[in-house]
């Protein structure tokens, strides 16, 4: 982000709420004056006259919560076109500014967006991420006999804690509290910020629906029979969720670009606590609902896979694959052409059987396939029968 400032009038920093935009973007200060949106009279201001609002603002400013008006962008447009200069504005949203339909003006060729997520599990403990970067540099080779557990806590732990700071500070119950809290507040808050909706309560019912569907190809007419809501409805509600960051459409990989377009996408919710705390998923639940918590994982590791982009490479794409066999590989990852897979497993010992999506993907993909992975429950780097890919502990997400 001080790269960015450094060369560009404005910066947008977006990401959930909670997710510790505030925190980061303070840490700028005091080079940069702050303002914040939740200020009810600042925000009437905003509102009412935007230009006046900017050309009273200071040379340079932290704009905390930007999407509550979108009608300061406008007159940040005009005023960087008057003045040029480079860390001018840092905006920060907890919806996405790129997905707003009320915004009319664009900012491109004046700012950069950069993206704050929850803390990956790499974070929390205080290791660089390093798992995807291997990956595109040649990908593992086995290591048996290298047996490499992963720090405390377990993975289902891991699993229900989720990435959000705060609720890492407080016990399990006290954690599916808060995430109960933040999921009611922003539903009833946020949305009104970015969309009108009637009824908001039936977004909340949509969201706890497909945390129960979480890591499913996307079926839009089963939801709205479900909920008894339009097919409009479904993909406006669907739309304001991806908006809030509570959700991820993960599209299909097919090796004719052009048919990507038209593929069912999987539905993922971003942070897997959130998706626990709304399925009821608890540790203790680890091996009676081991199926529900496998696509808890799967979401967790789409998770960790994209915010490890952010600081490895922002140009990577993402994807799943599924053919009309059901055969699946969970994250597809391209870099123009060049194509990587990762499979996600929950159990603890696998074999060669358990590669046939990774072996599908790489006939497809012809020579455009770089390698792959399968994740699993274990702690040894195995061979899976083929020199491109192998099995990887899920634990090397965090303790590299």
């Amino acid at each position: 982000m001080e790269t960015a400032l450094a060369d560009t009038p404005v910066v947008c920093l977006l990401g959930p709420r909670q997710c510790g935009k505030s925190t980061l973007a303070g840490t700028f200060s005091p080079q940069f004056s702050a303002v914040t949106l939740d200020d009810s009279a600042l925000l009437a201001t905003a509102r009412s006259d935007p230009d006046g609002f900017v050309g009273a603002l200071p040379a340079s400013v932290i704009i905390d919560e930007i999407q509550r008006a979108p009608e300061l962008l406008r007159a940040i447009k005009a005023s960087v076109d008057r003045d040029r200069r480079p860390g001018r504005f840092l905006l920060t949203g907890s919806a996405n500014l790129l997905l707003l339909p009320q915004i009319s003006e664009s900012l491109a060729g004046r700012s950069e967006v950069i993206q704050l997520h929850p803390l990956t599990e790499a974070e929390k403990n205080r290791r660089p991420g390093q798992f995807l970067a291997i990956l595109l540099a040649g990908g593992f080779v086995p290591e048996i006999g290298q047996d490499v557990t992963g720090n405390a806590p377990s993975l289902p732990e891991r699993l229900v804690a989720g990435g959000y700071p705060e609720p890492l500070k407080r016990n399990p119950e006290r954690a599916r509290q808060w995430h109960r809290q933040y999921l009611r507040t922003l539903i009833e808050r946020d949305v009104q910020d970015i969309a009108r909706v009637r009824d908001v309560g039936a977004i909340g019912r949509l969201l706890e629906t497909l945390a129960l569907r979480n890591a499913e190809l996307l079926n839009i007419s089963s939801l709205g029979n479900e909920l008894d809501l339009r097919r409009e409805t479904i993909e406006h509600y669907l739309s304001i969720l991806e908006r809030l960051f509570l959700i991820r459409r993960l599209p299909a990989w097919h090796r004719n670009e052009a048919k990507r377009l038209v593929k069912t996408p999987k539905i993922h919710l971003l942070d897997s606590g959130l998706a626990a705390t709304l399925s009821g998923l608890t540790t203790a639940d680890w091996l009676p609902r081991r199926a529900r918590f496998g696509h808890l994982l799967e979401s967790f590791v789409v998770q960790q896979i994209v915010a490890q982009a952010g600081w490895t490479n922002p140009e990577l794409r993402f994807w799943h694959y599924r053919d009309k066999d059901q055969v699946e590989v969970d994250v597809v990852i391209t870099r123009g052409r060049k194509t990587w897979g990762i499979e996600v497993k929950s159990a603890a010992s696998v074999d060669a059987s358990e590669a046939r999506g990774l072996r599908q993907l790489a006939a497809l993909a012809g020579a455009d396939f770089q390698g792959g992975v399968l994740l699993y429950a274990g702690t040894q780097i195995l061979p899976l029968g083929d020199p491109r890919f192998c099995a990887v502990p899920l634990n090397r997400l965090w303790t590299l």
